[in-house]
């Protein structure tokens, strides 16, 4: 087998370790303080400056939206075989039917440009998706998977026997995993921030990125200030598609970046018990209201506890339809209408699927409405003209003021708690359906990550949006964001990819 007879590569430079079909010239990376010809500790001293400060992005003049897409499945994804910026694997036939629906899935969306990874997995796929469009695509050889060195091609099980406490630390530690003198995990960060300034230099409002797993991850991680000790904690799956928006600032500087969209997928998200390759049977998912008979002109306002509309619900149906994936014994609500309104739907859907056989028995699904989820009676105590708040936007929540913040940050953090309490190791509860205002599901995420409440603006959700966060070591560790805003369950009444923020005003 060819993998048996290739030399070693740990004492070749970087850029001739990845194997691949196509020669590449040696080049090094602009910016970049970390090299992958450094050694260990040329790479220390540049992590603490890496972790010292963060990415600066140019000023922009217009708002530019940044849409990632992960490769389909490739012959080595399929095998179990680690794969690395090698170019050995290429798309299954399932590979080439998930690129074929992500391009349907964007086929209307508007984009002036498309960046992508060499490798042939991701350079097939862009073609997929790119399809008859004019523009041509645009190689960027830093936009490559993570350099895994000698772990490349090999399976799992191979990496273990043959590299132990190594291939343990990979798993369990990644960003202090070392290989052939290489922090592979901090390289790839330091490469993922040398890439935006060419993305963003780029005359274009909408720009598709087709790449890899790992790369993807530091891509969107380092846009909003995460370090390399995020690895694994947004997940991207085959044909996965993110989203990042690109705010310019009145006052000019670094633009407000916000993760519009994380990992909407060809199929559904919530199907697979596996969260980026770990066993998970832990899991929170944050389901926002539907649209209200108040905001349906203007998003989700705070003007008072509404019901739902036409639109809400139909997508409370929707989300109803979606979770039937999953068997949901307790679902957790504001006392809100439009959020009690949501929560039966759901309810009613769990426990009519159970009686649908000859062998029915009949399943009761709890229902629990916490106060702490009422959000809307903070916004109207506020000194804010609710009357006039903004249509919600991509970073809508940097807009509001800090005391809200705190009030709203120290609110989320009781009932994050209780989430966590409803799916703990004690409890016989699996899955905890969370039904609240996107406001506060956006201060659950960042609870989720450790993050501080300075990390509002960096996410958003839309109405009727399912968001997935998996727990594969349980709740007591770290979660795993699965996906953020999915909406592509809502059809006809899902949000365009690739609506930017000014169609939205």
């Amino acid at each position: 087998m060819i993998l048996l007879l290739r030399p070693s590569l740990s004492s070749s430079p970087c850029v001739s370790d990845h194997r691949n079909k196509t020669f590449f010239p040696l080049r090094t990376t602009r910016h970049v303080s970390i090299r992958c010809s450094s050694t260990v500790q040329e790479i220390d001293n540049s992590e603490k400056e890496l972790r010292s400060s963060s990415l600066t992005f140019p000023p922009l003049r217009a708002a530019k939206r940044v849409v990632l897409v992960r490769h389909g499945q490739s012959t080595w994804n399929a095998e179990g075989r680690i794969q690395g910026s090698s170019d050995f694997s290429v798309l299954t036939n399932k590979g080439l039917s998930q690129a074929e629906i992500s391009r349907q899935m964007l086929i209307n969306d508007r984009f002036d440009a498309c960046f992508a990874s060499p490798l042939a997995r991701s350079k097939r796929t862009a073609e997929i998706i790119w399809g008859a469009r004019e523009e041509q695509i645009i190689p960027e050889y830093d936009l490559r998977e993570i350099d895994l060195y000698s772990f490349q091609g090999l399976l799992k099980h191979e990496g273990q026997e043959r590299f132990g406490s190594a291939f343990r630390q990979w798993q369990v530690d990644a960003v202090n995993f070392v290989i052939d003198g290489h922090y592979p995990v901090r390289e790839l960060w330091e490469r993922a921030r040398s890439c935006w300034p060419k993305i963003l230099a780029h005359d274009s409002r909408s720009v598709l990125v087709v790449a890899h797993n790992a790369v993807n991850q530091a891509l969107i991680a380092s846009a909003i200030g995460l370090g390399p000790e995020y690895f694994r904690s947004l997940l991207q799956s085959n044909c996965g598609v993110s989203v990042l928006d690109f705010i310019p600032r009145s006052e000019g500087g670094s633009p407000h970046i916000c993760l519009n969209r994380l990992n909407q997928t060809p199929g559904s998200p919530i199907a697979d018990e596996k969260s980026g390759g770990r066993e998970t049977n832990k899991r929170i998912i944050l389901v926002c209201h539907g649209s209200t008979l108040s905001n349906t002109e203007d998003g989700f306002s705070f003007a008072g506890d509404r019901p739902l509309d036409m639109l809400g619900v139909i997508q409370s149906q929707k989300s109803a339809e979606l979770l039937l994936d999953l068997k949901v014994n307790s679902i957790i609500s504001s006392p809100n209408k439009a959020c009690v309104e949501t929560a039966m739907a759901i309810s009613k859907v769990q426990e009519a699927a159970d009686c649908l056989g000859a062998d029915c028995v009949p399943r009761h699904v709890e229902l629990k409405q916490i106060g702490n989820l009422d959000i809307e009676t903070i916004f109207q105590q506020s000194k804010m003209d609710i009357s006039s708040f903004p249509t919600i936007q991509s970073g809508w929540l940097n807009r509001i003021e800090d005391v809200l913040k705190t009030t709203l940050w120290d609110q989320s953090k009781k009932i994050w708690q209780s989430v966590l309490d409803e799916i703990s190791d004690e409890s016989s509860t699996d899955v905890a359906v969370v039904v609240g205002h996107p406001a506060i599901h956006i201060a659950l995420l960042g609870h989720c990550l450790n993050l501080t409440k300075e990390w509002f603006g960096s996410f958003h959700l839309d109405a009727g949006s399912i968001s997935v966060l998996d727990f594969p070591e349980g709740p007591k560790g770290g979660g795993v964001v699965r996906c953020i805003n999915y909406t592509a369950h809502l059809g006809r009444w899902s949000i365009p990819i690739t609506r930017s923020a000014e169609d939205g005003e």
